[in-house]
């Protein structure tokens, strides 16, 4: 059984999340600034449809990525060597995520709406929500987006319409998590 929550209303502790579906922890409640910083913190996340109810997240186990263990192909290395392609952080936060948005192969969907798209926004605006862009010629062709709170950073999602255009956003954002001593 998972707690549904009135705008306000805590999170129950994540050890209360269900093992099937994996995670599952409680439904309802609002997709404010606010309530989306609370529910970080405590290892929660949102990931619905457009019209359900918002189901709110903690899976055991959580996929974690150590900045130092990052590890970069032989091919990456070459690309991220060959410089064609500009890298920016922040310059498009709401274009990357409609790019993560997009229908892809094999998918009828996407839980990356345009209430999740709001409310990420908006932390973007706080300073909180960050992208990470990879551009060709002047144009968007990869990245990814996520939340940085303390010394963690939460990735989200990414995309790539050019060869290894997300796993350049993902080198830099490793490389630049490593100089800020983020974990």
């Amino acid at each position: 059984m998972i707690t549904w929550l009135n705008n306000g209303a805590p999170f129950p502790s994540v050890e209360q999340a269900l093992l099937k579906p994996n995670g599952l922890l409680a439904a309802g409640g609002s997709l404010s600034a606010n309530r989306l910083l609370d529910a970080y913190r405590q290892g929660i996340f949102p990931w619905f449809n457009t019209g359900e109810p918002i189901l709110w997240w903690s899976p055991d186990p959580r996929m974690v990525l150590i900045p130092e263990e990052f590890k970069i192909s032989r091919s990456l290395r070459k690309t991220l060597r060959d410089k064609s392609y500009e890298v920016r952080t922040d310059s498009a936060f709401e274009q990357v995520m409609r790019a993560c948005a997009a229908p892809r192969c094999e998918q009828t969907g996407t839980w990356i709406h345009d209430d999740m798209i709001a409310a990420y926004t908006e932390l973007h605006q706080m300073g909180v929500a960050h992208s990470v862009e990879t551009w060709v010629n002047g144009n968007l062709v990869g990245g990814l987006y996520g939340i940085s709170i303390g010394r963690m950073f939460y990735g989200e999602s990414t995309f790539s319409h050019a060869t290894d255009a997300s796993k350049i956003a993902l080198a830099h954002l490793t490389a630049q998590l490593q100089r800020w001593g983020m974990a």
